[in-house]
């Protein structure tokens, strides 16, 4: 029997993982930055220009998208160390994407590499 770790390593020996500093190269270059994680977890913090699309919604995302469904665009997908992004690419590439990659180790990755965050607005007490 499979446990998620071994879901999670079967993804990642199919989706090519990349740093902080690839994706942000391929981000210029013009590809799509999806954060797969919780609603809660990207209202916290986020990497700018992150569209949303939970691990579990993804699929019907990607398909109620137009301008996410052609199969040859760049993506670029991350959660929080991850796990979660290595499942949402390996389904990407069943529903035929062919250029997906995941952001090794995730957000705590990016923010630990010092990169920028979006971060929610804090309410005014004043």
């Amino acid at each position: 029997m499979k446990t998620a770790h071994d879901l999670v390593q079967a993804a990642k020996a199919r989706v090519t993982e990349i740093g902080p500093e690839q994706a942000e190269q391929a981000l210029r270059e013009g590809a799509v930055l999806i954060d797969v994680r919780e609603e809660s977890e990207f209202a916290a913090g986020h990497i700018p220009g992150a569209l949303h699309a939970s691990r579990g919604m993804l699929e019907f995302k990607l398909s109620a998208e137009p301008a996410l469904q052609p199969r040859d665009r760049k993506f670029v997908l991350y959660c929080k160390t991850g796990g979660r992004a290595a499942l949402a690419g390996a389904a990407m590439l069943d529903m035929g994407y062919r250029d997906v990659l995941s952001l090794s180790g995730g957000f705590e990755a990016w923010r630990a590499a010092g990169r920028p965050v979006a971060m929610p607005p804090q309410p005014s007490f004043e």
